[in-house]
């Protein structure tokens, strides 16, 4: 049972994060083709189906739209349109948040989830991680009255939901890995140690899932009854 055990559960962390990014990867290719109206797929166009022509259609769109918005003349437009959408009232409520959002994540010179932090949650001497979204501005900041940073403090094992708080920055410990490294270690509920930017640098990485089964089975023979554990 044993030797089931770990064989088992060995196999399933290699084939899990395998087929969840295949998954997450083929959902994406999906919605990109669902964006191109039917008289654009390669069917209409040539007479016969091309794989993959609509992602490369949806990217070439977006990337094209990049190199005239970064423009003059392509930057007044996206004004002007942006000033067009804010006069429909439904429209302009989702827009500008959602614009908002997408301007402090993606934007190149933005701070946000660009630091993995430690803060006690749900209370006070219960520690995780979290990621440094900001700091509060304009009438939240004034109520506040201090020295605030915004966190954001995501679920196990699903990190794209999750808690949004505005904490004191004292209370707030910064730490030195990467997010990547991070998350790595939310996804898997703290079984895959994380490491240090630094040990990264020496050349050590952190602990793959074999390794992690492994010490799984090992701490199960461990605390098995006879080896002298309580």
């Amino acid at each position: 049972m044993r030797f089931f055990k770990r064989y088992f559960v060995t196999g399933l962390l290699i084939w899990i994060p395998l087929v969840i990014t295949v998954w997450v990867i083929a959902l994406l290719i999906s919605t990109l083709e669902s964006v191109v109206p039917p008289f654009l797929t390669s069917q209409s166009l040539f007479g016969y189906q091309i794989p993959g022509f609509q992602v490369v259609l949806v990217l070439g769109v977006v990337l094209l739209t990049g190199l005239l918005g970064a423009n003059f003349i392509g930057q007044t437009l996206v004004d002007r349109w942006e000033q067009l959408l804010g006069r429909i009232p439904l429209v302009r409520s989702i827009y500008n948040s959602v614009k908002q959002v997408s301007d402090t994540v993606l934007a190149p010179g933005g701070q946000a989830f660009r630091e993995a932090v430690l803060v006690q949650y749900p209370r006070q001497g219960a520690w995780t991680i979290a990621f440094l979204t900001g700091a509060p501005s304009g009438e939240i900041a004034e109520k506040l009255g201090g020295d605030y940073i915004s966190v954001y403090v995501p679920t196990t094992p699903n990190p794209t939901s999750g808690f949004f708080l505005m904490m004191p920055r004292e209370d707030v410990q910064v730490l030195d890995m990467s997010v990547d490294a991070a998350l790595k270690y939310i996804v898997s509920m703290g079984v895959v140690a994380p490491v240090s930017v630094k040990a990264l640098e020496d050349g050590h990485e952190a602990v793959s899932m074999v390794e992690a089964a492994q010490r799984i089975d090992q701490a199960d023979e461990t605390h098995r009854p006879g080896n002298g554990q309580p």
